[in-house]
């Protein structure tokens, strides 16, 4: 066994970026100084004006000016786009300062500490907390606003707890540690100088039988939170509590259905305690730490049944055709993207050739991947390659580096699990036909790794790049966006290059014979493929979105923080073989997995069909819709595949074939 801690990082050649933000303008000194985060939940607090808001379920949450803002936000729908909409609810900051930005002083996965020094106010902003809480460091006197009417504030007798009643139908109750005194004018509520907790709470559905739940739990409070993946499929949320009691928090629905694939876990999962989000409800889950355990799935380099024997010959005809046609002088393309995805189509014909036992195409597959990846590691690619970003700690590329949407934004940390999964997979697929190869680029090949799959937080890798670039342990999914302020909070579109990138690391770790890696990609690559099927796929009797919108929609385009869209980055909703192929590419084993139900399947692929009569459909597009058609329809999908005269720069006829005959009847 190998253990990646004895290896030495091995370092790019470093970057000087001209359009990489800044990033230390709202960390706290002491946290510059180590990789930062470039995909988080609150990435938006740190970007230009750090005032844009992000989803902290279940608020919106926005700073600026020396106040916290909360948004219970309402929802707007229609057939092509689900969006949360902004309304300043309540707005927290003292009456003694308009100026000063916001500090983060700690960050965590559930978690991100907001200081506003000049308010002496701290927010402790832990992700499905229905309480904001805010620690009031020294004496100084409120301001709550609102933009609604404020019709009654009322108080207990010992001032510890203020209810306070909106013209839009919302209450919200404000809970102190000591006594406060509140006054009130049309939508202003001042207080006199206080220090101590302020947690402050709406309460669901304005109802007053949800009240008692919110009493007993207002004393106990969470400062920060930590998601760890502590054996294989199975994650465990810790929380720092303060002050007495028990905890409250709000799971998400794929949070409910891993809980409860758990047996030990010591929480109450409370089903009539809801709060309104994109995502699906919130239920109230009591307890101090959550184990969140995902189904087993298998990581392997061949398909799950084998190809059927009698296909064999057809698919070999198709391997010596795309192996022959194998040649590093013609690639063109100097995009990291497009490129990586050329070096993973070549590598899945290895291994095709394996299982087929058609050994002779391998030594062609190898020297050419050897010509082809080794030039980005060596960093001798004429026209672009790999640099270290000291600024926050990661990898981006020598075109991003001075042109933001260069490698489709690269450079600003947009999309990097896509870009260095396609680069993994072919170096996996290397280090396995060639493993002294594999012993001598293996320290650039952890650099790729470790860019967005760092989990240890002791020094090594953890002193080069941020834990889990892109994947979120709280959403359990993926983001994309990178370091661009976006007003929608993070992003993400392509969920198969995203469950490619966790498999590709896998097979990584497989081939090096890492356990460590295997059991963290596996892990990232189970949840991945579950937030896939619950936030992506669009059942035709799903309930998650509204009807309108599920409707029309079998699969979501661009899921946001705090939108879903119908459209793509690059197509409009009407493309539905766009929308279906970039959630399917690249078509590798763990397709399968992704595409598990096979009654979805059918009704996506019957959604999509009518799409391809369209003028000028691309055929690499066809290819994956036939490809899934074949799932169900297997001599009908065949049939098409048979067809084309194109496929998609990371596809080819061979793996189609390989697909289509290794489905298991």
């Amino acid at each position: 066994m190998s253990n990646n801690k004895n290896i030495t990082p091995f370092i790019f050649p470093q970057a000087h970026s001209t359009v990489l933000p800044d990033p230390s303008n709202f960390f706290s000194p002491n946290l510059v100084s180590k990789p930062l985060p470039t995909n988080s939940f609150f990435q938006n607090f740190v970007l230009k004006n750090g005032d844009q808001p992000e989803y902290i379920h279940p608020y919106l949450i926005k700073s600026s000016n020396s106040s916290l803002t909360l948004s219970y936000p309402s929802r707007s729908s229609n057939s092509a786009v689900i969006s949360q909409v902004f309304n300043a609810d309540i707005t927290i900051s003292s009456t003694q300062s308009s100026i000063g930005k916001h500090i983060v002083s700690s960050y965590s996965d559930l978690s991100v500490t907001l200081d506003l020094p000049y308010s002496n106010l701290s927010f402790f902003l832990v992700r499905g907390s229905p309480f904001v809480t805010a620690s009031v460091t020294q004496k100084t006197p409120l301001s709550i606003t609102t933009i609604h009417a404020i019709i009654s504030l009322s108080s207990n007798d010992s001032l510890t707890k203020h209810t306070l009643s909106l013209n839009n139908d919302q209450t919200w109750i404000i809970y102190a540690s000591s006594p406060i005194k509140l006054d009130h004018s049309t939508s202003e509520i001042t207080s006199d100088a206080f220090s101590g907790i302020i947690r402050i709470v709406l309460l669901p559905n304005s109802d007053s039988r949800h009240e008692p739940i919110l009493d007993r739990f207002s004393t106990c409070y969470p400062v920060s939170g930590d998601a760890v993946i502590r054996e294989p499929f199975c994650v465990e949320y810790k929380w720092e509590k303060r002050g007495w009691g028990d905890l409250l928090l709000l799971a998400h629905p794929l949070h409910v259905k891993l809980l409860s694939n758990n047996s030990v876990n010591d929480v109450t999962i409370l089903d009539d305690f809801k709060y309104n989000s994109i995502d699906g409800e919130l239920v109230g889950v009591v307890g101090d730490s959550w184990i969140l355990e995902s189904d087993p799935i298998s990581i392997t380099w061949y398909s799950t049944f084998g190809v059927k024997e009698e296909s064999h010959d057809e698919i070999v005809s198709a391997l010596k055709k795309d192996v022959d046609g194998l040649n590093s002088s013609t690639i063109t393309t100097t995009s990291s993207y497009f490129y990586g995805k050329l070096i993973a189509r070549a590598a899945r014909l290895a291994l095709i050739a394996e299982e087929v036992f058609y050994f002779d195409a391998i030594p062609k597959v190898r020297n050419f991947l050897k010509e082809t990846i080794e030039p980005w590691l060596e960093g001798t690619f004429n026209g672009n390659g790999f640099l270290y970003d000291k600024k926050w700690g990661g990898l981006i590329t020598q075109q991003g580096s001075n042109d933001a949407s260069g490698d489709f934004g690269f450079g600003v940390y947009n999309d990097h699990h896509y870009h260095l999964g396609y680069f993994l997979y072919a170096i996996a697929v290397l280090v396995k036909i060639d493993p002294s190869w594999g012993n001598k680029y293996k320290p650039q090949a952890y650099a790729l790794l470790k860019d967005f799959m760092t989990l240890e937080k002791k020094p090594n890798f953890s002193n080069y790049y941020t834990p889990l670039r892109c994947f979120d342990l709280y959403a359990l999914h993926s983001w994309a966006g990178g370091v661009t302020e976006f007003s929608d909070g993070r992003n993400q579109e392509s969920t198969s290059e995203a469950v490619h990138a966790y498999y590709a690391a896998t097979l990584l770790g497989l081939a090096y014979g890492d356990a460590s890696v295997v059991s963290i990609g596996s892990t990232l690559t189970s949840l991945e493929i579950l937030g896939t099927q619950t936030w992506w796929h669009v059942k035709e009797k799903s309930t998650l979105y509204e009807e309108e919108f599920s409707k029309e929609n079998r699969v979501v385009g661009v899921l946001w923080a705090n939108k879903r869209d119908s459209g793509l980055w690059f197509a409009p909703a009407e493309l539905r073989e766009d929308r279906l192929g970039i959630q399917v590419i690249p078509i590798v084993p763990i397709t399968e997995s992704i595409f598990s139900d096979i009654g979805y399947v059918k009704e996506l692929v019957e959604w999509t069909l009518p799409a391809l009569k369209r003028e000028g459909v691309g055929e690499g597009w066809k290819g994956f819709v036939y490809g899934l058609e074949g799932v169900y329809d297997n001599e009908n999908g065949l049939k098409k595949i048979r067809t084309l005269n194109g496929f998609d720069d990371g596809n080819s006829f061979t793996n189609l074939l390989w697909w289509i005959h290794s489905r298991g009847y």
